[in-house]
């Protein structure tokens, strides 16, 4: 027995040595491991949170100009092919034995009608879907189906018939104001976006307030400034096709201008006398084949660009926040914004805009130049136009050390001593020794265009560069007033150019003064009347947000979120005392319930303390019976 009890002891010992050996071992590995972790998990050494922060938003910043850059190159593609087709397709479609060999009886003269009138009409209902459509969409979706929409027209010139060409055009006129809105509106919030990645230390920025008078009013300049010098160069390649196929095809100007009379000032309608026949042959089927499958795929090109290359105007929040106000506020808003000041003085400069710009490139181009120098030289007159246009567009950076006035009134008086000089010249027809003033006239006329157009985009998003919420309306009301321009322009194509000249001239005199009043209320700090954008109402279903108070919701965000409301209302209310008088005010604050009563706390006290004491009431009502 003895010895029995010696081995169960040796073996306990033994077992009670590995035991612990092997308890030394496991301790020892999750130290190890414990110890690893710690040095994964822990704070590095190397890592710097300030050097990665700015290089995160040095990020933000170069996407953010590479969003402006993508939008413009996209912009000036869809317009190069769109202008490109469409002039060369007039062309071809005047010619009277194009129309008879090819098409015979298909009346290819009036579906051209027909399809400028659908390109220039129907722009005018514009202002009544435009803000849904961006609402609905987002900028940068509403850009990509605007140049989806311009590539279909390009398809359809395949199967020239009225059932393609007049469908599309009309898709075109339907589109055209969405896409130039959503295109301001998405080059400001780019200019905004600069802005919060440049001063992302700011508190104002952190929590996403309204962001400071004139904070971000520099990078407006510089974007609007870029965009407009890529858009321009539109001009030049549209003369593409111009160039490259029917100049070989096209009469001299003997032929062309033979029973023209008179050119100039004195002349009504476009060219009066033109002849109908202005092709020495006609272009080969395959040759047209080949044309308009290339600007197809430049069309494609657009598209891609737009989707790929540009990021979102807004944060996915911020969209929905956008859309929740409820459509019948969007369709409402753009025509309550009508009676801000600004915008109701700017008016006619956004008319003007639309005028000058569609003269230039069919009153001055045609009734002056093809007059003169025949359809060969037009499109070195477009080209011209074209870069002047581009390149001057880069004078409007003089706005960040000048005063922002000086862009347009400048612009406007280069286009009125042309407009002066216009009046008074009437060149005689196929006359090249006039190819030098000419030229002169289109580049000046570009100088102008080009200070008209960045001036009044620029001068747009500076003032309403702290309100996110009303640029997709101010830019829709300023693309609207332009269509109406331009459908002004359709129909005056066969009055008398000395009265076309005088419409221009009244309504740049006009526009400058009403620019001059709108600039003096300004520096007379008159408020504008701006309409109030209602606060997004989210649908939230569950059983917690049935309640009208959240039970999770502290003390504090309780008191947060009041405050937040009372200011909302206080601005509310300084948006209606902006728009009442005082007699009006003063009865507002009688009717509320005495002194005291107009603050957003004194009614609620007094609507609680109403309810308790009629809840008081039906209480004694009740013990009584």
């Amino acid at each position: 027995q003895m010895e029995a009890t010696i081995e169960e002891l040796v073996r306990d010992e033994d077992h009670v040595a590995v035991n612990g050996n092997m308890n030394e071992l496991l301790n020892v590995e999750q130290d190890h491991e414990q110890g690893q972790m710690e040095e994964f998990l822990g704070p590095q050494s190397e890592y710097n949170e300030e050097e990665e922060e700015r290089k995160y938003y040095r990020r933000k910043r170069l996407g953010v100009i590479k969003n402006v850059l993508a939008a413009s190159v996209g912009a000036m593609i869809v317009y190069s092919v769109y202008m490109g087709l469409l002039q060369m397709q007039l062309i071809l479609h005047y010619d009277m034995t194009y129309r008879e060999v090819k098409y015979s009886n298909l009346g290819l003269e009036d579906i051209d009608h027909k399809m400028l009138m659908g390109i220039n009409v129907t722009p005018i209902i514009g202002l009544l879907y435009t803000p849904v459509l961006i609402r609905f969409l987002g900028t940068k979706w509403m850009m990509f189906l605007g140049s989806g929409i311009y590539a279909l027209f390009v398809s359809t010139n395949y199967w020239e018939r009225y059932y393609t060409l007049v469908p599309s055009a009309v898709g075109i006129g339907l589109t055209i104001v969405p896409f130039w809105a959503s295109l301001g509106n998405y080059i400001t919030r780019m200019a905004q976006q600069y802005y919060e990645y440049v001063n992302y230390k700011e508190e104002h920025v952190q929590e996403q307030k309204k962001l400071p008078k004139g904070a971000c009013h520099s990078y407006i300049i510089v974007f609007q400034s870029i965009f407009y010098i890529i858009f321009h160069l539109s001009f030049v390649f549209a003369e593409f096709p111009m160039c490259l196929v029917l100049d070989d095809h096209l009469h001299e100007n003997d032929h062309i201008l033979h029973n023209v009379k008179s050119c100039g000032a004195t002349i009504s309608g476009v060219i009066p006398g033109f002849n109908t026949t202005v092709l020495t042959k006609l272009p080969r089927s395959m040759l047209l084949i080949q044309v308009e499958s290339a600007l197809m795929g430049f069309a494609f090109l657009a598209m891609v660009v737009f989707l790929v290359l540009c990021g979102a105007a807004y944060r996915p929040t911020e969209e929905i926040d956008l859309r929740s106000i409820g459509w019948g506020n969007i369709f409402q808003l753009p025509f309550k914004h009508l009676r801000d000041y600004r915008l109701r003085l700017l008016c006619p400069f956004f008319i003007y805009s639309g005028f000058e710009m569609l003269f230039a490139i069919s009153g001055f181009s045609l009734s002056y130049g093809v007059c003169v120098l025949g359809l060969k030289s037009l499109w070195l007159l477009i080209v011209v136009y074209g870069l002047s246009c581009s390149v001057f567009s880069s004078l409007s950076l003089c706005m960040l050390r000048l005063p922002r006035w000086l862009c347009l009134v400048s612009g406007a008086a280069v286009h009125f001593v042309l407009l002066v000089v216009l009046l008074a010249w009437s060149p005689h027809k196929n006359s090249p020794d006039h190819l030098g003033p000419l030229l002169v006239i289109s580049m000046l006329w570009g100088l102008g265009t080009a200070l008209n157009k960045t001036g009044v985009s620029t001068l747009l998003g500076m003032l309403y560069a702290e309100e996110k919420e009303r640029l997709d309306f101010v830019f829709t009301i300023y693309h609207w007033w332009q269509a109406i321009a331009i459908f002004i322009v359709y129909l005056w194509s066969n009055l008398p150019m000395r009265a076309k000249l005088s419409i221009l001239l009244a309504t740049l005199l006009l526009a400058c003064y009403c620019y001059w009043v709108m600039e003096r209320r300004l520096a007379k700090d008159v408020r504008p009347r701006l309409p109030r954008i209602p606060r997004p109402r989210h649908k939230v279903k569950g059983y917690r947000y049935l309640e009208e108070d959240n039970s999770d919701e502290s003390d504090s965000e309780k008191s947060q979120d009041d405050d937040e409301e009372d200011e909302e209302e206080k601005e509310g209310e300084d948006h209606v005392a902006g728009e009442k008088g005082a007699d009006e005010m003063e009865e507002g604050v009688q009717d509320t319930g005495g002194q005291g009563a107009d603050s957003p706390k004194a009614r609620r006290r007094w609507a609680s303390g109403h309810q308790s004491r009629q809840d008081a009431y039906m209480k004694e009502g009740e013990m009584e019976e």
